[in-house]
């Protein structure tokens, strides 16, 4: 997935949008109970929007019967974080809520890693039964240390994620996480993760029951390599996801090299640099594994290899 366009879907629910027009209230009232991701924005420059749309969302199908809500703009995402305060605030409306979708904006509507974001902490601590957490854009993210039973699926998009975060992750406790998705970027954007500060997630000691690990959109996606191919957690994953980074050669070799990947069902490696005998090797040396290498790229002229989405 990339930030083109906006999904259509989310924790495996249709994306509903909540329209506050007496005609949008009229449709969400008859969608009251239904099975959807419902969808709340506003316009640029209109931090009030949102709010207007959420508790009209709340008063016309009722907070109880959302399980999922996906939060696009907030008025200026590029100047202010998200109205957390306006989720927290609101917890005991929303007793079922089970997946969140904070930031999703396309690159037209914001660039990735404009979008401003704050500690999401308190975030997780007003919604214990929480399950699955997306958030796009990573510019001031945090993760003050916090501890989670029901959590099982967190992804942060980002052009650079901030070691801040992921430093959160290692300091918190996530015992019912299945599936962690990173997407580092690059440093000129805030990426500053290195794979050192990864060594928590790798051992795999403090998240025993994942199952997915993707680290994703990295520059450092040959170090990244060389890592997972020693790495404790691996033994145990289904699946390994390293692409939309600068994946070359390098890194291949590593993966060839290192601990037996066979056990895994898929191992995601497009959008990448290696060549094109690398990947055959890979595919044929994993043959019951679903290796995608699709998407190959080409190094410029100076060398140069580049991730997905940076900007």
């Amino acid at each position: 997935m990339t930030n083109g366009s906006n999904i259509t879907s989310f924790a495996g629910l249709p994306v509903q949008r909540f329209n506050p027009g007496p005609g949008g209230r009229r449709e969400a009232a008859r969608r009251a109970g239904q099975a959807v991701a419902w969808r709340i924005e506003s316009g640029y420059g209109d931090g009030e929007g949102v709010r207007a749309a959420f508790d009209g969302l709340l008063d016309t199908v009722g907070g109880a019967t959302v399980r999922a809500l996906v939060i696009g703009q907030w008025g200026d995402p590029f100047e202010d974080p998200p109205p957390l305060d306006m989720l927290t605030g609101a917890r005991d409306r929303l007793p079922n809520l089970r997946a969140l979708f904070i930031g999703e904006m396309t690159a037209e509507e914001c660039e990735i890693s404009w979008i401003k974001h704050d500690d999401v902490a308190p975030l997780l601590a007003a919604f214990p039964a929480l399950e699955v957490l997306w958030i796009r854009g990573a510019d001031g993210l945090r993760l003050s240390p916090v501890r989670h039973r029901r959590l099982r699926e967190l992804a942060v998009q980002s052009g650079g994620l901030p070691v801040e975060f992921v430093r959160g992750i290692a300091d918190s406790s996530f015992p019912a996480l299945e599936d962690l998705e990173l997407w580092l970027g690059v440093q000129e954007y805030g990426g500053d993760v290195s794979v050192e500060d990864l060594a928590p997630i790798l051992g795999g000691a403090d998240l025993p029951a994942l199952r997915r690990l993707a680290l994703r959109n990295a520059e450092i996606a040959d170090e990244l390599a060389a890592a997972v191919a020693a790495a404790p957690v691996v033994a145990r994953l289904r699946e390994l996801d390293l692409s939309l980074g600068a994946l070359s050669d390098a890194g291949a070799e590593s993966l060839l090299l290192g601990q037996p990947l066979t056990h895994l069902t898929a191992l995601n490696l497009s959008h990448h640099f290696m060549s094109a005998d690398l990947a055959e090797r890979l595919a044929q040396e994993l043959p019951g594994v679903d290796v995608d290498t699709s998407d190959e790229q080409d190094e410029e002229e100076d060398g140069f290899r580049y991730v997905s989405v940076a900007e």
